[in-house]
């Protein structure tokens, strides 16, 4: 549903319709300027041809000085999406199955399903603000058990694991023999701070992006951080299926990381204002939600709500947002990416609580 959300809201501006996009987190921000004339430098300078399966080194030692880690634990692929893919394929065999909090990214369960394993779900609620219950992942786990999923921010609630939960979870992993990999693309653009995997040791997996940071959804461009058997692995995969990131790209994303901080900055203050807007007009409407810690995403309930229904009814008023199905068993929920300027936020929002049954 949330890929046929997308294509309709396509399709209607195709049309001549306006669309408030709320349903996917692309921002309507711009690539830095700094990255981008940095690739079409590289371009002008010929880094054109095929790269190395393993990254630029240069990107990948700037990547292993800021985690802390050896240039040979750091594998960049085309987007994060890609790298939980390939990690998934790569560790993940036919019966065996994946622990992943819920309400969750789609592409963790598609990706599961894909190679032959079976998604788990812990299923979340609002009422503690999406708090991970150690106790009740414990009892999901299981001898075919292989990997345990966070997202910290999550997508779609914008909610951070909390140092104290997350250190239990890993615990817990190390204690049954399972690797956690953790997707942390919002982290460095979080409101409030967001513990990483690395924080608790080598022994598991990071995967993360440029999208959000950067605003370089587009480029295609992630990384894994990895133990350097399984990192080889992936440089191998990455051969014979995408070949490499284009250099250039690597190279724009690396004078990016000159100016990281600043950047983060930037894009994190934007969506802090935006945040604020839309917490003014949903509260005024009445309406139930945990209030994000980082952006993009808010997860509103409205009781009795069919998501999907609603979700496609909005798109004749010009509005799209993501059903709370597309994330789990939420059908009372719906995703709103703050994806567009502050007041087509609340223009966009308005017009949503007006719609509302």
């Amino acid at each position: 549903m949330l890929y046929e959300i997308s294509e309709k809201a396509i399709q209607l501006e195709n049309q001549g319709k306006k669309i408030i996009k709320f349903n996917l987190g692309d921002t309507d921000m711009p690539t830095p300027p700094e990255i981008v004339e940095a690739a079409y430098l590289a371009m002008k300078q010929g880094k054109t041809k095929y790269s190395s399966a393993a990254g630029e080194k240069k990107l990948r030692e700037e990547l292993a000085s800021i985690h802390g880690v050896s240039v040979d634990n750091v594998v960049i692929t085309a987007g994060s999406k890609w790298a939980i893919f390939s990690l998934m394929f790569l560790l993940l065999k036919k019966g065996e199955n994946v622990v992943v909090p819920s309400p969750h990214w789609t592409s963790y369960e598609l990706a599961a399903r894909k190679v032959g394993a079976e998604p788990r779900f812990l299923k979340g609620d609002l009422e503690s603000e999406w708090r991970i219950d150690v106790e009740k992942l414990v009892g999901l786990i299981d001898e075919k058990t292989r990997l345990i999923i966070l997202n910290s921010p999550s997508n779609p609630t914008s909610k951070v694991v909390d140092e104290k939960t997350f250190g239990e979870i890993v615990q817990l992993a190390e204690s049954r023999g399972v690797t956690v990999l953790s997707d942390e693309v919002y982290a460095d653009i979080s409101f409030v701070p967001a513990k990483s995997i690395l924080d608790f040791g080598e022994d598991h997996i990071l995967v993360n992006s440029f999208s959000k940071t950067f605003a370089m959804t587009g480029w295609r461009i992630g990384y894994a951080v990895v133990e350097e058997e399984l990192a080889q692995r992936m440089i191998k995969l990455n051969q014979i299926t995408t070949t490499c990131v284009p250099a250039f790209i690597q190279y724009g994303t690396l004078k990016g990381l000159e100016s990281k901080r600043k950047i983060a900055d930037d894009i994190r203050e934007q969506f802090r204002l935006r945040a604020d807007v839309a917490i003014k007009v949903l509260r005024k409407a009445g309406m139930k939600f945990a209030r994000p810690d980082a952006p993009f995403y808010l997860f509103p309930k409205v009781e009795g709500l069919d998501s999907e229904r609603f979700a496609l009814d909005l798109l004749d008023r010009g509005v799209a947002v993501a059903p709370g199905t597309a994330f789990g068993d939420y059908r009372e929920y719906f995703r709103i990416a703050l994806t567009v300027g502050e007041e087509k936020v609340r223009e966009g929002l308005e017009t949503l609580c007006e719609a509302l049954p």
